[in-house]
């Protein structure tokens, strides 16, 4: 997942500020935790430095410096802006990038009190979101597609996570999203990856969305199904009220989807308690607390 030849420390990124863009080097640096892609250093207190570490994430940060400017002006929360573009050099091989840091603390590490003010926030920030693509929007290759067509995933997720008590009710969940019909809709901007992990939270609610390095035109239910994913036990009948845009099957979709995603979560947090490479402890509980929501069915 990661190259573990580029060891990525402070002292390389202060020589790489101090290289490229000396007037921000005497800025306090501190590591980050979690990440995927990019690992991320607080710069300051407003600044993030994001540092790639697989091989894809030089291009999802160019998609980020590209359409986050034309994004995060209608967006009602806060998000990651591009402020500086870091080039490849012989200390470091690939571009990095200086974004806004949005306060908060990621879900997995807290949760949420204001469950009815969380889903009026989720709701109003995925309908600025969802609306119609230009033709030169990112597709994706991983993600965005009808969940028929991601029935290997959700197999191996489900033969390594599901408990044999819940088998049946999650393979029926998948079942009636695969059955859904596709969207017919015009492709909409979608963030695509929202998770415990990439949204933040102040206060007891909602306060920003991070990491849109996957973001894509396409299906809105891959968002939708954040209602079980993000928001806590009871809050989806009131998103989707909010909302006001999701039909049946989009919901029968997002559905299957937050049982997609719950399963991942748990499979890295498992992969976390083992200490395997791109285990993410703390995702387990998120992901087992996203599948019970799901399994209760509030709209079904």
């Amino acid at each position: 997942m990661t190259d573990s030849e580029i060891e990525i420390t402070a002292d390389l990124v202060r020589d790489l500020l101090q290289e490229q863009h000396p007037d921000l080097a005497g800025l306090a640096i501190r590591e980050v935790a979690g990440g995927w892609d990019n690992q991320q250093w607080r710069l300051g207190d407003k600044l993030a430095v994001r540092m790639p570490r697989t091989e894809r994430a030089p291009d999802l940060q160019r998609k980020e410096r590209r359409w986050l400017p034309v994004l995060a002006p209608r967006l009602p929360l806060p998000v990651p802006s591009p402020v500086r573009t870091g080039e490849p050099s012989a200390r470091f091989p690939r571009p990095w990038t200086i974004m806004t840091w949005v306060p908060g603390e990621p879900l997995d590490h807290t949760s949420i009190s204001r469950g009815e003010h969380a889903a009026d926030t989720l709701a109003g920030f995925l309908r600025a979101l969802h609306v119609e693509a230009p033709a030169e929007a990112p597709t994706s290759s991983d993600r965005g597609a009808h969940p028929k067509e991601c029935t290997d995933g959700f197999d191996h997720f489900f033969q390594a996570v599901v408990p044999g008590g819940i088998a049946d009710e999650v393979r029926a969940v998948w079942d009636e999203a695969v059955a859904a019909p596709e969207w017919e809709g015009p492709p909409v901007w979608v963030h695509g990856d929202l998770h415990p992990a990439n949204v933040v939270v102040s206060d007891g609610t909602l306060s920003g969305v991070i990491d849109f390095g996957d973001m894509f035109a396409g299906d809105p239910a891959w968002d939708l199904a954040a209602a079980w994913v993000v928001l806590p036990a009871g809050a989806a009948p009131r998103f989707f009220d909010v909302y006001a845009h999701a039909d049946e099957a989009t919901v029968r979709r997002a559905r299957g989807l937050a049982a997609l995603k719950s399963l991942f979560l748990m499979l890295m947090g498992q992969n976390g308690d083992r200490g395997l490479p791109g285990g993410k402890p703390t995702w387990g509980p998120a992901g087992q607390a996203a599948l019970d929501r799901v399994l209760r069915g509030d709209l079904m």
